[in-house]
């Protein structure tokens, strides 16, 4: 095995997809940050929840919005509901796994207020449960997921496709609108 070959194939991969992202869903990747910017304008809060891979990009996010992203500035009122394992084995003890986010979004999230689905496959039950609790709540929904959108791409509100069905690019994509998401608010709000 070529060790260093590898490496450049992985790394041309991540980049071909980002370059694909770049090309076809910028203008989406741009409405959903100026949407969250006006989410949290309004004084309202964004939460977040995925499972895996997508729960730990929704901490990240959070603690980013909630901390700083690139700019030191006031707190933002952003969650990720995958973090409080009581709350999560509890839900999923006593309502079934599917309810994990739906039951959480029902506790906090108004009417004004945004949710993150995050899904590499577009198709986690308990994600479309949670983007159909927030439909009913009145909040704005956000779903990142792959080319092909599964169940969420049209649950959502507004979905941005990472054109690639490999899991490891589309995880890598998500994290890198994350990244964008935030600066752009940032940009809107502090500029």
């Amino acid at each position: 095995m070529d060790a260093k070959a590898r490496v450049e194939d992985q790394l041309a991969a991540s980049a071909y997809v980002k370059l694909l992202l770049l090309q076809k869903q910028s203008a989406a990747i741009a409405e959903a940050g100026l949407k969250l910017a006006k989410v949290f304008k309004a004084g309202r809060s964004v939460f977040l929840f995925g499972n895996g891979g997508s729960a730990a990009d929704c901490q990240h996010i959070a603690a980013e919005l909630e901390a700083r992203f690139l700019r030191e500035r006031r707190a933002l009122p952003c969650h990720a509901l995958t973090t409080n394992t009581s709350t999560l084995t509890a839900i999923g003890n006593d309502y079934g796994y599917e309810r994990t986010f739906a039951r959480q979004v029902e506790a906090y999230c108004r009417k004004g207020d945004a949710v993150i689905a995050i899904s590499t496959s577009g198709n986690s039950p308990n994600v479309l449960e949670g983007v159909k609790a927030a439909r009913k709540a009145g909040a704005w929904s956000l779903g990142l997921t792959n080319e092909k959108g599964g169940k969420l791409k049209s649950s959502v509100d507004h979905a941005i496709l990472v054109p690639s069905t490999d899991t490891q690019r589309v995880q890598e994509c998500h994290m890198a609108i994350g990244h964008i998401l935030c600066d752009l608010i940032e940009a809107q709000l502090f500029a």
